[in-house]
């Protein structure tokens, strides 16, 4: 018998008190009891990103969150520059071209953070640009992009700065309005600890005001529906009411926890991961990695998707592969969410274990001894 154990950058686990939260029978969602949640869930979800701004709560996957910032900061024609550096910044273009933006790619090769300096000088060739879109972490990669160096460039060019932190929302450290950034998009199922279904997008001041000129069409992304509802503590259209309840509780594990907090535990287990890779002689693939996951780059002649079907099927550990031509290249080893020291230990020694299966030599007990020493070592 073997455990199922999640160690994908979304979905994540789920702790048992989101899973009960879900199961609890449905109700009314215009009615006293479903206005509190509503209430509490928009406070914390607040308290995570580090805003005062209003919170839009969408039945929708990340992706929705973005296509709700982009439909409703533009109009067509619109030009804009997007960080390009794996597969969701991939997205932010293919969103703003789908409305008709004009975007300008900051390409980067995967694995890459942007440099700031190389979007002041964008911004300073295309003066007419009225945002950047970017990510916090690069999910496909595991890179971090420093996006409080951005909030700093970007504010002082008067423009708007649009952040993807789908997957890095409660992991890696982001402080919307400390950072000047004037919009943030996530979603339910990654370290906010509860499934797929509900995106999160929320619009600073100045991105409301942008808002105001905004003709791209849209009804239910129309993020002023969700604030003239937010004012009633209700939503302007049916809620994912389970997951909603999931949400609700996972927000307020978070908010026991203390963010701080949160953050430290996921710097932690990102250190002792990236330690433990080292130690096998492995190479990290990013040049500067989040604590969202661990991304490694596979020895030449290791088959990575022979790798994880080895490792779920013998050790039920899931772990992520590449995407595109990434694909059987790297290994993603996610450790978010409702995840502690000795889960990130556990999914060490079955990379060990499973390296060594399909022919690799990796030294058994190496890993989990350099991630052991990492989060013995003090904070």
């Amino acid at each position: 018998m073997n455990k199922h154990r999640l160690h994908t950058p979304g979905p994540t686990p789920i702790p048992p008190e989101v899973a009960a939260a879900m199961a609890q029978p449905l109700d009314y969602h215009r009615t006293d009891l479903f206005r509190a949640i509503v209430r509490e869930v928009e406070e914390n979800a607040r308290y995570v990103i580090g805003t005062t701004a209003d919170v839009a709560i969408l039945a929708s996957t990340g992706t929705g969150a973005l296509e709700c910032a982009v439909v409703n900061l533009f109009s067509q024609g619109d030009k804009v520059v997007a960080v390009q550096s794996g597969k969701f910044g991939e997205r932010w273009v293919e969103i703003a071209r789908a409305y008709g933006l004009e975007v300008v790619v900051i390409d980067l090769e995967w694995g890459q953070s942007v440099d700031p300096v190389v979007v002041k000088r964008t911004l300073n060739e295309h003066p007419d640009a009225k945002a950047v879109l970017s990510t916090l972490c690069e999910t496909s990669t595991g890179a971090l992009h420093d996006i409080r160096a951005l909030g700093r460039i970007v504010r002082a060019k008067d423009r708007l700065l649009v952040t993807d932190a789908v997957s890095a929302l409660g992991a890696d450290e982001l402080r919307m309005d400390e950072w000047l950034v004037d919009a943030v998009v996530s979603c339910s199922q990654k370290g906010l600890m509860t499934p797929p279904g509900i995106g999160l997008c929320a619009l600073g001041e100045r991105a409301l005001e942008a808002s105001k000129s905004s003709t791209l069409p849209k009804y239910y992304f129309d993020f002023e529906k969700y604030r003239a509802n937010l004012e009633k503590e209700t939503t302007p259209f049916t809620p994912a009411i389970s997951l909603w309840y999931g949400l609700h509780a996972a927000l307020k594990m978070m908010r026991d926890e203390g963010i701080d907090n949160v953050f430290a535990r996921h710097a932690r287990m990102g250190e002792a991961s990236r330690s433990a890779a080292k130690a096998l002689g492995l190479l990290l693939f990013p040049q500067h990695p989040a604590n969202t996951l661990t991304s490694i780059r596979l020895p030449e002649g290791v088959d990575g998707r022979a790798l994880l079907k080895r490792i779920r099927g013998e050790y039920g550990f899931v772990f992520a592969g590449g995407q595109d031509h990434l694909a059987g290249k790297i290994v993603r080893i996610a450790h978010l969410g409702w995840m502690d020291d000795f889960d990130m230990i556990a999914s060490i020694a079955a990379l060990e274990r499973g390296l060594n299966d399909i022919g690799f030599h990796a030294p058994l007990g190496a890993g989990v001894a350099a991630a052991q020493s990492s989060l013995a070592s003090p904070s």
